[in-house]
């Protein structure tokens, strides 16, 4: 068949009534990421793919493979690990264990994620080090975030203690938490524990220090972070009607600066966001002109409602683009793939959903079809015709 007109991409205004885009959030943080866990939206990202020291936020490698190792049936919550000397001889945040104590991985596990427990941490790691030393888990550390797509993570000891070389970005800490609440929903609840006495003798270290807990916001976790170089950081999730937020950030200069600028991403995220739906499953958003068919046009239908995370202003009108090479070739199936609806929210990601043809159309019949193509060679030998509906915006 002989096609008279131009093929090429069609682009289709459409007005969808949608919201005006958010403030972005100023942060004071090095670097900071913040997801909507529900939907996968980034809603802020500094300096998030670079490698950063992480403090004690890398413990919550050492806890995913420590509940890998349960969950697989390598390690028991009742099985008691002896204390190394190695692991005795940490300060900073620990458990305050003896060499040669025996500990139940239950409570060596909520010693790290409530008490952020060097000691707890090391315990693990000997144990589960393919080597038995920490340099070995640390090893597998660096090994396991590859594989779960953490590219700009590695790791020099399990608890996060300065060394050369120990660096996660902050995209990669909020997968990794996101991996943690999603593959560990039975291990998760341990990290909105506020409170854990593991020794009598040592009752001021008993408090989580995620100063979002308790703050009636959502927060159920995850592990704050601090040594001299990296500043104050803290990993942090938190739900609110459904919706998850995850963040990282790091490099806040006091406690209080963190508390404060945590509490301040989660009202942001939000309050400044909410979910709406888009685009209604079978609901016509375009049409895309067709090329000697029954009809001149078919309807342009998702084939699910698209619900997208957006800035919660007030509502205003959001450009999108229906894409399609066109005029299209009669006949067309019912269902048959045509266009691509294109969503592009300022400060957000663009968003790609598949349209459909609505309904089925045969193509013309013969006479139709000569008498299609006679006018088109009409129109262009008298002047040159206009352009095919399919190359404006409609």
């Amino acid at each position: 068949m002989i096609r008279l007109t131009r093929t090429l991409i069609a682009a289709a205004a459409l007005t969808l009534g949608l919201s005006l885009p958010a403030q972005a959030f100023d942060t004071t943080a090095e670097a900071a990421f913040v997801l909507d866990q529900t939907t996968g939206t980034v809603l802020l990202s500094k300096n998030a793919d670079t490698p950063l020291p992480p403090a004690s936020m890398s413990k919550l490698m050492t806890l995913y493979i420590a509940f890998e190792a349960v969950r697989d049936g390598r390690l028991s919550l009742d099985e008691e690990l002896r204390v190394s000397g190695h692991a005795a001889s940490f300060g900073g945040s620990t458990m305050f264990l003896e060499e040669n104590e025996r500990v139940s991985v239950q409570d060596l596990l909520r010693g790290v994620v409530v008490l952020s427990g060097n000691d707890a941490s090391v315990v693990l790691a000997e144990e589960l080090s393919p080597t038995g030393t920490e340099d070995g888990f640390a090893e597998l550390m660096t090994q396991r975030a590859q594989q779960l797509g953490m590219t700009n993570s590695t790791f020099r000891n399990a608890s996060g203690w300065p060394a050369e070389g120990h660096r996660m970005s902050m995209r990669d800490l909020v997968l990794l938490a996101r991996h943690l609440i999603e593959d560990f929903p039975e291990f998760y609840e341990m990290f909105a524990e506020e409170e854990f006495l593991f020794d009598e003798n040592e009752r001021a270290n008993r408090f989580n220090r995620n100063p979002l807990l308790g703050l009636g916001i959502g927060a159920d976790g995850l592990k704050t972070g601090h040594t001299q170089e990296a500043g104050y950081g803290l990993v942090g999730s938190a739900t609110q009607d459904g919706r998850r937020v995850i963040f990282a950030i790091t490099g806040l200069d006091s406690t209080q600066a963190r508390a404060n600028e945590s509490e301040s991403i989660v009202n942001w995220a939000f309050r400044q966001f909410a979910e709406r739906t888009v685009v209604t499953e079978g609901e016509a958003v375009a049409r895309a002109d067709l090329w000697l068919g029954a009809e001149d046009s078919v309807g342009l239908v998702a084939d699910r409602d698209v619900t997208l995370l957006l800035p919660s202003s007030p509502v205003a009108t959001l450009q999108a683009e229906v894409v399609y090479t066109g005029p299209i070739d009669a006949p067309v199936r019912a269902g048959q793939q045509l266009a691509e609806l294109i969503i592009r929210p300022e400060s957000l990601p663009e968003t790609r959903v598949p349209l459909y043809a609505e309904h089925a159309v045969s193509g013309s019949g013969p006479v139709d079809r000569v008498m299609t193509v006679g006018r088109t060679l009409l129109a262009r030998v008298a002047g040159g015709a206009k352009d095919s509906p399919a190359e404006e915006a409609m």
